[in-house]
């Protein structure tokens, strides 16, 4: 059995760490997120690609993967806003699905996980 499952909740120490991974993770998301925007943007303000636009489908293919890419990277700002509202309300780490603490390891590499392995993999 490991130590996890013998506590509820993480120390406020501990979620301070969790909170600056995600703080991080938040500010790199966003830029990233941003430059999506931007690109989309100039895009859009173009006149070539507004006039080639239908004739270059590898154009449109490019402009169609930025957007999923910047949808993509949105969705991820939301999750690691809402972890941070779980940081702030004590109950970051928990499963959703079990009700045990999510193993350290598995949220500093995704720090807005709510599921753990476990419940995951279906287990």
């Amino acid at each position: 059995m490991s130590k996890n499952q013998h506590r509820t909740l993480y120390s406020d120490v501990e979620l301070e760490e969790f909170r600056s991974i995600i703080s991080k993770k938040l500010t790199r998301a966003k830029e990233q997120f941003n430059f999506y925007r931007q690109q989309i943007k100039d895009w859009a303000d173009n006149p070539d690609f507004k006039i080639k636009g239908l004739d270059d489908g590898a154009g449109v293919a490019e402009y169609e993967q930025l957007c999923a890419m910047s949808a993509r990277q949105e969705k991820l700002i939301q999750h690691l806003q809402n972890a941070i509202i779980r940081i702030d309300n004590k109950v970051y780490g928990i499963c959703r699905v079990t009700g045990k603490l999510i193993d350290k390891d598995r949220l500093r590499a995704v720090p807005h996980a709510t599921l753990s392995v476990e419940a995951k993999s279906g287990q």
